[in-house]
């Protein structure tokens, strides 16, 4: 019976080890990496000139993107939705550290 539930916890443990992927956690939000690494592609709307130079805030140009990823929006609403997608941001940049659970954000792996 026991080796039995042991074969059975083993074979749960690796089918999610395969199936799952890797999520991001900020907060009350997570996504799933893949979301976030498109963050990346976002980052040309960010000209010399644009609104993180000047202080401004990137949510509404980001947000507004048709390709911002849509199980990214609901974060558009939060006040402090521009330190999240910072930090989104800096996983996007580099994804391979949050693959190999480098980040305490990330989990999955």
């Amino acid at each position: 019976m026991n080796t039995l539930l042991l074969s059975a916890l083993c074979l749960l443990g690796a089918w999610a080890a395969l199936a799952g992927e890797v999520t991001v956690k900020d907060g009350k939000f997570s996504f799933s990496l893949e979301s976030v690494k498109k963050l990346k592609d976002l980052q040309q709307l960010q000209e010399p000139g644009g609104p993180r130079n000047t202080g401004g805030s990137l949510v509404p140009i980001l947000c507004s993107s048709p390709r911002f990823p849509e199980e990214l929006k609901p974060l558009c609403k939060e006040p402090n939705a521009q330190e999240i997608l910072e930090r989104l941001e800096a996983i996007a940049e580099d994804p391979s550290t949050c693959e190999i659970c480098a980040y305490a954000a990330c989990a999955g792996c």
